[in-house]
């Protein structure tokens, strides 16, 4: 079957875009194809600096042949419904028509309409106009003397040429006959902007992309990649030094070149002494290039490799020297401001934070440091930190935003601060946690161990969330402008990951009460509000445990029972609830759980009331009901007993002993007697099935 070959030459597509930009293409192309019938066997997208291509192959030749009924007036209808029906599908009369007999309706008219498929050629030639004149770019512009005329077309940079082939690869393909703004669709392209500049033609993709390479041109963004990084690791191995990979930046490189040729350049030694991660943000940010570093120490060396985008005469000695000055240009920069950064303590600057707003609903920076200050005091006991520690860690964890390098780096914001407090002559973990305070920033991302850094990084998580809370600034579907969700997954894993017992709900209370001491908020605590941020905590608890393989339903079942405000026994109990429904005594259980429940909710509903007391022991008539009241009675004190010692799964234990005897309940007695006082008897018995279960886990909550 016949392929398709498109490529949209242009000026320089910003390397940002072009990823996004192939994928459209693919998706507006193939989505078009298969609603127009011509359903293809695969398709493939690829972006350079100056070109959109795709291919598409195993397209039908044509569209099928369509056949429709249309039903129509009754026969005897009025004349106007007749010329209507006539002119609606086209039949010059009724005679074109047929008669379809229906005993109850009537018999009506029906017209056969066959609409033949067109050539697939003739389909694409239409819709690609109108792809490439409503392509969705971010940015785009208009250019020429066409710019002025209305409609005119709009491109991210200047469109220059088409290419649009079709064929099946035994014979000549066809050019795609459209032209967009004055431009024709053909089968002439170009290579290289300076090594391979003129034109040449093209027939199919295989031909295509063969011509392109030996016109130095690179299609595949996968291949530039690939390119870059081995003949980067050669340059660096070559010295005896190793490249730091960078897949982002690698990612932006491989789309700034159509022919990648990495070189290797140097710096001054003298540039060392500023800390590695400003060396490698200022040539990264200014230069686009990598670092390489000493396998030896792991520091970085006075070395960086750029990529080029031309097989130099001169073996880019030219290209070299021009980064290497500029490098050495922006890295003086950098050493100036981390040398004056350095003259200044970071407690210093704290009194620049009294007029620096942090939200307008929350108060100054300066009013945010000190009740993060507050708050780690009162968490640093709980996880095993220093308190005075704590405390100075929190007041100086910010003031790293305030110096010169990480004004012109905001990423590295808080590295900085550990950097600056280290040479000031703080503690260590001082200093690590101005750094560590603001981690996990991800699910990839590492969790603090130090307690000092956990306990300001809980603390700046939580007056975080409590702040928007109280100012009802809550996510929303898909919009958390504040990273609400990352800060509760933070807390969420620094917990879980250091074993940390530490209920939320006191700490949330007493930052809500610091909010409103200080006029900012509601200045009444609301419980019910309180509850809804626990329950954030749960709806991202469930995230978290999900990626990890557990239930969410198991979650809602822990979560349900009252005061569970502690992550890390809810995910304890969680975790022996799991290992419990997995056995024949779990899943047994839970069936007559929810048989209890749904009797019970049946009766209620009936009688209008609940059945809620203690049972009357003296109205057992069968001994299966002795029995199920006597297990029931074991199974709360041995649960009771292991939940207060945290031994969750030996209160699963003690709820599998319940099974035989619920069993036998349901098998042998029936629940609705004829006497009264025994029906209420027995639902009361069933009651206390369901409130026994309630010592680990709110069974309802589980999913079958």
């Amino acid at each position: 079957m016949p392929d398709l070959l498109l490529e949209l030459f242009s000026e320089e597509i910003p390397a940002r875009m072009q990823g996004k930009a192939a994928d459209d293409l693919k998706r507006l192309v193939t989505d078009k194809l298969v609603a127009e019938g011509l359903v293809y066997e695969g398709a493939k997208a690829f972006a350079t600096p100056r070109r959109l291509a795709l291919t598409v192959h195993g397209i039908p030749a044509r569209q099928p042949d369509l056949k429709d009924e249309r039903k129509g007036p009754k026969v005897g209808a009025p004349e106007a419904a007749v010329q209507g029906f006539l002119k609606a599908t086209g039949l010059a009369s009724l005679d074109e028509a047929k008669i379809q007999r229906d005993p109850k309706k009537g018999d009506f008219y029906v017209a056969l309409i066959e609409k033949p498929g067109k050539p697939a050629i003739e389909v694409i030639a239409e819709f690609l106009p109108v792809i490439v004149r409503t392509f969705p770019w971010p940015k785009s512009m208009r250019w020429g003397e066409r710019s002025r005329k209305p409609g005119a077309l709009q491109w991210v940079r200047p469109l220059h040429s088409i290419v649009a082939t079709f064929g099946i690869d035994t014979e000549e393909p066809e050019v795609v006959h459209f032209h967009v703004d004055g431009i024709e669709a053909g089968q002439t392209t170009r290579g290289h902007r300076f090594m391979a500049p003129d034109a040449f033609e093209v027939r199919r993709f295989e031909d295509y992309e063969a011509k392109l390479f030996a016109a130095k041109v690179v299609l595949d963004p996968a291949r530039r990649k690939d390119i870059i990084l081995a003949d980067a690791k050669t340059l660096a191995q070559a010295q005896n030094y190793e490249l730091v990979e960078d897949q982002g930046l690698l990612d932006e490189v491989s789309g700034l070149v159509e022919w990648p040729v990495p070189l290797m350049g140097s710096f001054d030694k003298d540039f060392l002494t500023i800390p590695d991660e400003v060396i490698r943000a200022t040539i990264r940010a200014n230069q686009k290039c990598f670092v390489v570093a000493d396998p030896s120490t792991g520091k970085l060396a006075n070395k960086f490799i750029l990529t080029a985008n031309i097989e130099a005469s001169d073996g880019g000695a030219a290209i070299t020297a021009g980064n290497e000055r500029v490098i050495r240009a922006r890295l003086s920069d950098a050493k100036f401001f981390y040398e004056t950064d350095l003259k200044t303590k970071l407690e210093d600057r704290l009194p620049k934070f009294d007029q620096i707003v942090f939200h307008e609903k929350l108060g100054t920076q300066a009013e945010r440091i000190a009740r993060i200050e507050r708050l780690a005091a009162e968490i640093a006991p709980l996880v095993g930190a220093d308190v005075e520690k704590a405390k100075t860690a929190a007041r100086l964890c910010k003031a790293d935003l305030l110096t010169e390098v990480v004004g012109e780096f905001p990423e590295l914001q808080g590295l900085m601060g550990k950097y600056y407090a280290l040479a000031q002559g703080e503690d260590a973990s001082v200093a690590a946690a101005c750094e560590e305070h603001y981690k996990p920033q991800g699910p990839a991302d590492r969790v603090p161990t130090d307690p000092v850094s956990i306990a300001v990084g809980l603390a700046d998580k939580i007056s975080t969330l409590v702040g928007f809370w109280i100012e009802d600034e809550k996510p929303t579907g898909s919009k958390d402008p504040y990273a609400l969700r990352r800060a509760a997954l933070g807390v969420i894993r620094s917990i879980i990951s250091n074993d940390i017992r530490l209920p939320l709900t006191p700490h949330l209370r007493s930052e809500w009460s610091a909010y409103a001491e200080r006029g900012r908020g509601l200045t009444a605590l609301s419980h019910e509000a309180i509850g809804d941020l626990l329950l954030f905590f749960a709806d991202r608890l469930k995230v978290q445990l999900r990626d990890q393989g557990a239930r969410h339903d198991l979650v809602d079942a822990v979560f349900a029972l009252e005061g569970q405000d502690d992550i890390l026994m809810i995910v304890r109990r969680v975790e022996a609830l799991a290992a419990f429904l997995a056995t024949d005594d779990g899943k047994n259980l839970l069936a007559g759980t929810k048989r209890a429940a749904n009797i019970l909710r049946i009766e209620e509903k009936k009688d209008g009331r609940a059945f809620d007391g203690v049972p009357d022991a003296s109205l057992y008539a069968q001994d299966e009901e002795k029995a199920l009241a006597a297990a029931i009675d074991r199974a709360k004190a041995d649960a009771g007993a292991a939940v207060a010692k945290e031994d969750f799964a030996a209160a699963m234990t003690a709820m599998a002993g319940l099974r035989p005897a619920v069993d036998a309940f349901f098998d042998k007695v029936t629940v609705n007697a004829d006497d009264k006082a025994v029906r209420e008897n027995r639902l009361k018995l069933l009651n206390e099935i369901r409130a026994a279960t309630r010592a680990v886990a709110d069974f309802s909550k589980i999913q079958d």
